[in-house]
């Protein structure tokens, strides 16, 4: 073949016009943990952040890459493409730094066997292929599936190699299938898999079998689907007798087999599709599978909290029983123990854990700990139901379709003999469909005779499967690698390059062609069907960007035609490359029996192009021809026909060299290395994005077409600055309405305050972040602003109220500063432009307008004729969506020619954080979001976020010094024969702030380990992390010195020194008696007294003066954990009467008593201040993660974290999710 050269010049190096720069690459958890660092990074200088960071820690190889090279010669390959080993036996090795490595190892080694292969007709064309490969990658023109940057060319480059893992090719000069000997010789580029499965239990490629390979195909990054219709269902009989547990047991077995690859860390989420047909026996039950596995979820997590509550209202009035221990737990007696039980049966908690609760009090048990769950994706609920590692999809005919049209009935069929299992209404299993897409997103639908009247290859059976993402779909045991283009790069002065594009297509179809040719594969039925078949999956993304560079909206029939046409140019193109391809090495080995079927389809594809609505051949639904007169480049429609011409005249003359050559897949990680700004075929997800910074931390900036298109629209520069401003904010509070620099001068602030005030407006989400202590300073706070000290410490204070600023001044000045992140109302924006600007979800706080349902499948629709393959895309839909509301898109979608379909509706997982979560703990807000306008519930919604995030952001921040001189105990004990010496120090207050754990006569690693433990602890203690989590985690962990304790009066047995440990911290310092083997002895400060009972009178009330100076001297001497919340025994009778019991204290308050004599220990109802403040705490600690999901659903994520970095960044991407800060998928590619 010829290769023209269009991005590079002849004698030139390919990276003559790209300048590179080096950067710090480093990707971090939310607490600012890093996850990955690299230092001195090579990249393009136009490569964003995150682009950098994910090429850095996604696909630089980190291992195993020589320092110094030497060449091994070929014969009759180019010199250039020879490749390379390391230069001796001992020569160091490393990784990859430069993105310039794994640009030249990829085009080299496609390079390499693309020569081997003969597809190049001289060495030039050769080189000119070579350099054009490696300026699009590094100018982000277009990026290969994910398995290729991981595996391709490490062999070509490196000389990396390893013994074979298993997989198989198919020779392209013998065409004899081999087993491969070497890991990395002949890379594995595939990112898509269909697997077929037989109805067989433990045979080759039977159900079992079928787990196998999905394993070795998930270990290694890849996806992969499988249709189990061939299944037989529930109660069909076996061949051997009995009755079949029939196809919902099966695949949960598979989905737990998934999840539990998946926990290795090496895969994500959802990288498997499981479908079935509509006619399988077990249908039903199918479709309904997830909706009942989510109410699982909701069962436990409310089931969980009730108990806790219930069990421990029980608990509580047997404590605030004031009579003997016996009559306590006798609901004869105590009557608020009788209501506490009735109210436990009342919301159906089992008796026998009512009369185990009754069993544990008459134990001297003093509450339980029954453990809650929540809705958290990762979390145990989760965890413990099916059904969550797949996506789901069902196979709909057009004759089921039009049963449901007719109201007519639906046969269920048995897969053993082919007889009518059951005979339903195809209506209400419809209805079952619409309700389970609304309920919890899936299933998914896919069309089964569209897909098929679509097929190439029939003669070889039908397409009966897809990938994860449902965007390949071909013949069973058959494979997929993928590369997207990024059709913004090809935009040049408002103009679209359209020869620009039809190069890039053409040297595209060719890598993917060479990558089938040089791959191997993880079975010997894909190497020998993707062999035959030669499947390829060119495809785009950023269509949304696009549009909106060139002024046009994602729902206009411009936009549309806009999208069919370049669509139909990249196919065409492929197509006719195809064709090329053949005529010098031969078409595809299956094509000559599907000849007729492979030339109709290309001729209903040029149909579609010329515009036509009639003259398709066997296809009963019409696919949506090209929009000829709305497009508003023409030259687009003339290139389209003209291409469509070509690949069908060249095909008729040579054939074909590949079945299927385009697909539109989500471009997950590699949208992000080209620094897409919208995925595949999706619109934008928000109109401001937060762009990461080199050295961390997030900076807010405009979606880069909105300049773009502002000018294309007319807009002049003083107006696109002010337009941009009112979204992203100004960042200053120079001129703002309401609190500014003149207002804040009247307050006594000077200019040092302003300009830190200034200085952390930029990163601010919202400016109530900023007023605070750390910012300006707690001696300027207290002094010249004359707040409190004990004010400025409470996590719900809100400086700028304390001020006098309303809650409208404070709204003002946050949109002046922060930016409303929406357009809508923006100065000098004619509303007719707003359309232009539409996202797939309402922007900011402010945002009303997001694209409708239809907008989605109508732009798919669009494109859907004149792809191979089809469309990975999720169509968005409102809360407020109607279970009807589903059933019509998928019915518009299958009306339009859309090969599949899958529906999100707003808040249809539990693990998605609602509205009302926020508001759970003020009427007034909960009011208004039950029955106010949206705008007033954005408001409420908006306010909410700030509250709970600042109270984080607070407590997070500061770190409570200890005391110089300091009270606490030390408590030395022999645990397993071996001496340990626990000493703590406390807080003035008497709660605990740091340990010390010493071991006598232990190894010098295992004390230092223990003591930096110590250490480690102290540190969280101090700032603000509840003892009680320490004691959670680390009680009841086992590892030897265990067994029997000596030396300590409460604890008697112990399971590793840390369960020892934390058990003496928590019933000296929490009074978790319920840990101790041994009560404490005394009274707590909480117990109610018993004096006449005990004949214990209280004669004589102390004098003030003498309580006090009692009260002053304890507080002064005592150690709360040394006295383990009891009084001290010598002191409990003061002048003659118990002090507690008979309320005989300073003032008569005996709030103000507890309070005064150890404030941390008080407790119960007595300490309502106390608790109060300690709760504060303990909530805005705890709140940490609905905090961090609900402010990412407000900056237009999904609000779920990332598997793989823990950041709340994750978009919905075509039919999976994407991690806009790691780059992870939970895709295939």
């Amino acid at each position: 073949m010829k290769i023209d050269r269009k991005f590079t010049e002849a004698g030139k190096d390919a990276y003559a016009d790209v300048e590179f720069v080096t950067t710090v690459s480093e990707i971090r958890n939310p607490d600012g943990t890093i996850v990955f660092k690299l230092d001195d990074v090579e990249v393009p200088k136009q490569w964003s952040q995150v682009a950098s960071d994910v090429i850095a820690q996604k696909y630089f190889r980190k291992a195993g890459v020589p320092t110094a090279l030497k060449k091994v010669k070929e014969k009759d390959v180019p010199e250039f493409l020879w490749r390379s080993v390391p230069a001796t036996d001992t020569t160091e090795k490393t990784g990859e730094i430069s993105a310039k490595q794994v640009f030249d190892r990829l085009a080299g080694a496609w390079a390499y066997w693309g020569w081997k292969g003969g597809y190049f007709s001289t060495e030039d064309d050769a080189r000119a292929y070579y350099d054009e490969m490696r300026h699009m990658l590094a100018t982000q023109r277009a990026a290969p599936n994910s398995p290729q940057w991981f595996n391709t060319g490490l062999h070509w480059a490196y000389g990396i190699d390893g013994p074979g893992q298993g997989h198989f090719y198919v020779d392209y000069q013998s065409g004899e299938l081999t087993k491969s000997t070497s890991a990395y010789e002949h890379p594995q580029p595939h990112a898509c898999f269909i697997q077929s499965v037989k109805d067989d239990l433990v045979g080759d490629g039977g159900i079992m079998d079928l787990w196998v390979r999905e394993a070795r195909l998930f270990k290694y990054g890849s996806g992969t689907g499988t249709n189990f219709s061939h299944l037989r269902a529930s109660n069909e009989a076996l061949s051997g007798g009995g009755k079949s547990s029939g196809l919902m047991g099966f695949l949960k077995i598979g989905d737990r087999a998934a999840g539990a690859i998946k926990s290795g860390g090496t895969t994500r989420r959802a990288a498997k599709m499981v479908i079935v047909d509509a006619d399988h026996p077990d249908i039903e039950e199918y479709i309904n599978w997830k909706v009942k596995e989510e109410q699982k979820v909701a069962s436990i997590v409310a089931g969980s909290k009730l108990h806790e509550e219930k069990l421990n209202e029980i608990f509580a009035a047997i404590r605030t029983w004031d009579g003997s221990t016996e009559d306590s737990v006798d609901p004869k007696k105590n009557e608020q123990l009788k209501a506490a039980i009735r109210g436990a049966k009342k919301v159906h908690i089992p008796e026998t854990y009512v009369k185990r609760v009754l069993d544990y009090a008459k134990q001297g048990f003093g509450s339980i700990e029954f453990p809650t769950y929540d809705t958290d994706w990762d979390s145990e609920a989760y965890a413990s139901v099916s059904g969550q590692n797949s996506n789901n999809s069902i196979r709909v005919t057009n004759a089921y379709l039009k049963a449901v049209k007719d109201d007519a009935d639906w046969e269920l069929i048995r897969r053993t003999d082919g007889t009518v299992a059951k005979t339903i209404k195809a209506r209400k299993l419809w209805e079952d469909v619409g309700h389970a897409a609304w309920a919890c997103a899936d299933p998914g639908i896919q069309f089964h005779d569209t897909v098929n009247e679509w097929h190439t290859c029939p003669e070889d059976g039908e397409i009966r499967g897809s990938n994860p993402c449902s965007e390949y779909m071909f013949l069973d045991d058959t494979a997929c690698n993928l590369a997207s283009m990024n059709l913004l790069t090809f935009l040049k002065d408002g103009k679209f390059q359209a020869e620009d594009y039809m190069h890039a297509s053409r040297l595209w179809t060719v890598t993917l062609e060479i990558s089938v040719m040089m791959a191997q594969f993880p079975s010997k039925e894909i190497a020998q069907r993707s062999y035959d078949f030669r499947t390829l999956g060119l495809g785009y993304a950023n269509i949304g960007g696009l549009l909106m560079n060139l002024g046009l909206g994602y729902d206009s029939d411009e936009g549309r035609a806009i999208g069919a046409s370049l669509t139909a140019i990249m196919t065409g193109v492929a197509y006719a490359t195809s064709a090329e391809i053949a005529g010098e090495l031969g078409a595809f080995p299956g094509y000559e029996r599907n000849r007729e079927h492979m030339l109709r389809v290309i001729r209903n594809h040029r149909n579609a192009a010329y515009g036509a609505t009639e003259g398709y051949e066997n296809l009963e639904i019409k696919p949506v021809p090209l929009d000829l007169k709305n497009c508003p480049d023409s030259q687009l429609i003339d290139l389209s026909m003209a291409v469509w011409d070509e690949a069908l005249k060249l095909g008729e003359k040579n054939g074909f060299r590949n079945a299927q050559v385009s697909v539109i897949a989500p471009t997950g990680t590699i949208g992000l290395v080209m620094d897409c700004d919208t995925t595949g075929i999706e619109p934008d997800f928000a109109l401001v994005k937060f762009k990461k910074l080199a050295g961390g931390g997030y900076f807010k900036i405009i979606n880069q077409s909105v300049p773009a298109a502002l000018e294309k629209l007319g807009y002049g520069s003083a107006q696109i600055e002010e337009i941009v401003s009112y979204a992203v904010g100004h960042g200053t509070l120079g001129n703002a309405p309401g609190i500014n620099h003149t207002s804040l001068i009247g307050h006594g602030f000077g200019q040092p305050e302003i300009d830190k005030i200034e200085n952390a407006l930029g990163t601010a989400f919202d400016i109530r972040f900023v007023f605070n202590q750390w910012t300006l300073g707690e001696a300027f706070c207290t002094g010249t602003l004359g707040i409190p000290a004990e004010k400025l410490n409470d996590p719900t204070f809100d400086m700028l109220k304390h001020l006098g600023y309303t809650r409208a001044d404070v709204d003002a000045a946050n949109d002046h500063v922060c930016g409303t992140m929406t357009l809508e109302g923006a100065p000098h924006l004619a509303e007719k432009h707003y359309n232009v600007f539409d996202c797939a979800n309402p922007c900011g706080k402010r945002g009303k307008r997001y694209l409708s349902v239809t907008a989605h499948i109508y732009m798919m629709a669009a494109a859907q004729s004149f792809i191979s393959g089809a469309i990975s895309k999720t169509i968005n839909m409102p809360n407020d969506a109607t279970i009807e509301d589903c059933q019509k898109a998928y019915e518009l979608s299958w009306s339009l020619g859309v090969k599949a379909n899958a529906l999100y509706r707003d808040g249809s997982k539990l693990s998605q954080p609602l509205a009302s979560a926020l508001v759970e703990d003020d009427d007034e807000a909960l009011e208004i979001l039950e029955s106010g306008s949206s705008q007033e519930k954005a408001a409420v919604l908006a306010q909410k976020i700030v509250e709970k995030v600042i109270i984080k952001e607070i407590v997070k921040s500061h770190r409570e010094k200890m005391p110089e001189r300091r009270k606490g105990y030390t408590q030395k004990a022999v645990v397993g024969g071996h001496k340990v010496y626990l000493r703590t120090g406390e807080y003035q207050d008497g709660s605990l702030g740091e340990i010390f754990i010493d071991m006598h006569k232990e190894g010098a690693g295992f004390r230092a380990m223990m003591n930096n433990f110590a250490i480690a602890v102290s540190v969280g203690l101090q700032y603000g992390v509840p003892l009680e989590e320490f004691v959670d985690a680390f009680t009841f962990t086992k590892f030897e010195p265990a067994g029997m304790v000596q030396g300590n009066d409460s604890i008697k047995n112990a399971t590793s020194i840390l369960d020892y440990i934390f058990r003496e911290l928590a019933v000296s310092y929490l009074d978790r008696t319920d840990l101790a083997h041994v009560k404490p002895s005394g009274a707590s400060f909480d117990d109610l007294g018993r004096g006449e009972e005990e004949g214990v009178s209280n004669i004589q009330e102390m004098s003030e003066g003498s309580a006090s100076r009692s009260l002053e001297v304890l507080k002064q001497i005592s150690s709360t954990g040394y006295l383990r919340k009891r009084l001290p025994q010598e002191l409990v009778v003061l002048q003659g009467g118990q002090s507690f019991g008979g309320m005989a204290m300073a003032s008569g308050d005996p709030v103000t008593a507890l309070n005064t004599l150890v404030p941390e220990t008080s407790g119960g109802s007595v300490s309502a201040v106390v608790m109060g403040e300690s709760l504060a705490t303990t909530t805005s600690t705890t709140a940490l993660s609905m905090d961090e999901r609900t402010k990412a659903k407000m900056q237009g994520y999904e609000g779920e974290a990332c598997g793989d970095c823990g950041n709340y960044t994750l978009v919905r991407n075509g039919t999976c999710m994407k991690c806009n800060t790691c780059g992870a998928t939970s895709g295939c590619s």
